[in-house]
């Protein structure tokens, strides 16, 4: 069908750190560019979900005058807090001397990710880039010669038979001489484009953890600003997953509190949500909460794969940056710096393109990336996340301290990590079963619950985002094989396995309840769940996450 359609020089996808900060690049460099930046949340903001420790390096080569235009980075990291949980109730803190060097934060901020964003997107308007909220792009669009024409946002007014509605809006098609895409972590279009276009040939493949996260008020007499907590070990180690917690406090009696658990874990018993709950009743983690009111809930896939994962980032017509293609640190356990650095690359390629009269090419963003501080940052934690994978938290991170503190990455080997996350589950009868204690709704919780604080809601009439390939898959493979695991994995209670009518099961999909954290679509061992996005403006909204 033929849709209508607008004209730009560059088209982003995505408001988070890595999109933002190509756009404003784009300005600065000619402020003639006609640049457009879509947004699927409901506002900038309204997804983004991070711990978030923040290293202001590549904020100071974007806006050196940022603390002049009042960024909100409140809260200098006042001390570092390293922990290995040895069990519930036991705990080692590790010398600050033998902490990875990539874990100590002098110099960085306890920041809102998402109130971040928003500083970055009015910076973004007020060099004159467009930003629309509420228009996810549904699909890639393609010229003649199969380079990336740009995109079509998503259609509107849609019912959930297929058909359109009295309110039905078609979607608009987004043309422009370069497209970057900057969706986050497992963009859905970015994963079309690596697939189409063989990016990821001759890479490892890409791994990811599952990173669930509360915000909590805390008694002022708790409130410590500007600490900064890691930890290892329990409860992920019981059933032999990876992982880790963290802890930060913020300005205004916030502290942010979550957990992390590697998308590589093979018990299918395993609820990331349910560790997480436990995770908070450890008395390290515990005595910074009790007495504190938990105000905000959500969940996010990151990317952890690190340089051996990177796909190829340029294609003709555009390029993957931020997580889209996985830039994130994980060694530091940081990935907005690197995010906002891969936008200002590409930020800086284009503009040289479109000023030499090209469009539509491939540029040589893998020159321009391999001679940045990102490369070698990347190269040098490369064997961080193997080590995990390989050896545990506890003995990856005694490697990490060998290869990090002592060599500083110069090793002469690199580890490999072959096997992709959603390969790793085993046979559920192989596994112990976990039994996980009820919430006591002061310190722990539900799902349900919990979905509530993340303010998620979606237009009930409308297709499900959540794509079945093949709809026998979980009763008739995973049911038996894996104990269908999505109604574990997920940690929104999106997945059930319910009677059927007929005696047998059912396989339920609660839509409504999605929080786009994507993980469904990463570690289904089927690889049966496709996530796309929902008509505009679903989804959580998230304040101050």
């Amino acid at each position: 069908m033929e849709r209508e359609y607008m004209e730009y020089d560059v088209v982003v996808v995505g408001a988070g750190p890595a999109g933002l900060a190509a756009a404003c690049r784009l300005k600065q460099l000619d402020p003639e560019l006609s640049v457009v930046v879509l947004e699927k949340g409901s506002e900038v903001g309204a997804h983004i979900l991070s711990g978030a420790v923040f290293e202001p390096r590549a904020l100071d080569e974007l806006f050196p005058d940022w603390r002049e235009r009042s960024a909100p980075l409140l809260t200098p990291v006042q001390r570092d807090e390293v922990y290995v949980l040895r069990s519930a109730s036991k705990a080692w803190r590790v010398p600050g001397p033998f902490v990875p060097r990539t874990m100590h934060n002098e110099g960085n901020f306890v920041i809102s990710l998402g109130k971040f964003c928003k500083w970055l997107a009015a910076q973004a308007e007020e060099l004159g880039v467009e930003i629309f909220p509420g228009f996810p792009a549904a699909d890639v669009v393609y010229r003649e010669d199969g380079s990336v024409k740009g995109i079509v946002t998503g259609d509107m007014g849609v019912g959930a038979d297929g058909k359109p509605k009295d309110n039905y809006t078609p979607g608009m098609e987004l043309h422009a001489k370069y497209t970057l895409f900057a969706e986050g972590c497992r963009g859905h279009l970015g994963k079309r484009l690596i697939a189409r276009f063989r990016l990821d040939e001759g890479r490892d493949p890409q791994h990811y953890g599952i990173g669930i996260k509360e915000l909590w008020r805390v008694p002022k007499e708790k409130h410590q600003p500007g600490l900064v907590l890691h930890s290892a070990g329990w409860p992920l180690d019981e059933s032999g997953s990876a992982g880790g917690g963290f802890l930060y406090h913020l300005e205004d009696q916030l502290v942010a509190v979550g957990l992390i658990t590697d998308l590589s874990y093979s018990n299918p018993w395993v609820s990331p949500f349910d560790e997480f709950q436990r995770y908070k009743t450890h008395p390290v983690i515990r005595r910074h909460l009790e007495g504190g009111e938990r105000i905000c809930y959500g969940a996010r896939a990151i990317t952890k794969g690190g340089l051996q994962s990177l796909p190829k980032m340029s294609f003709p017509g555009g390029l993957l940056i931020g997580d889209d293609a996985g830039t994130l640190n994980f060694a530091k356990i940081k990935g907005s710096h690197a995010a906002m650095k891969s936008g200002l690359i590409a930020a800086e390629l284009v503009a040289q393109a479109i000023a030499a009269g090209k469009s539509g090419d491939e540029l040589d963003y893998e020159a321009a990336f391999r001679a940045s501080w990102l490369y070698q940052e990347l190269w040098e934690s490369r064997n961080f996340g193997p080590a995990q994978h390989k050896w545990g938290n506890v003995w990856g991170s005694a490697y990490a301290f060998f290869d990090l503190n002592l060599m500083r990455g110069r090793v002469p080997w690199t580890l490999r990590d072959p096997i992709p996350d959603h390969a790793q589950l085993k046979p559920a009868t192989e596994c112990p079963q976990i039994a996980y204690p009820k919430p006591d709704g002061k310190l722990t919780f539900d799902k349900l619950s919990s979905v509530f604080l993340s303010n998620t809601n979606h237009e009930e009439d409308q297709p499900c985002h959540l794509i079945l390939k093949d709809p026998r898959i979980p009763i008739e493979v995973n049911l038996p094989r894996w104990a269908e695991p999505a109604q574990r994995y997920c940690p929104a209670g999106v997945y059930e396995v319910v009677d059927a009518p007929d005696g047998g099961k059912r396989f339920q999909i609660n839509a409504q309840n999605c929080v786009h954290c994507k993980t469904c679509d990463i570690k289904d061992p089927s690889q049966n769940i496709e996530w796309v996005p929902p008509e505009g403006g679903g989804g959580p909204n998230y304040i101050n996450m």
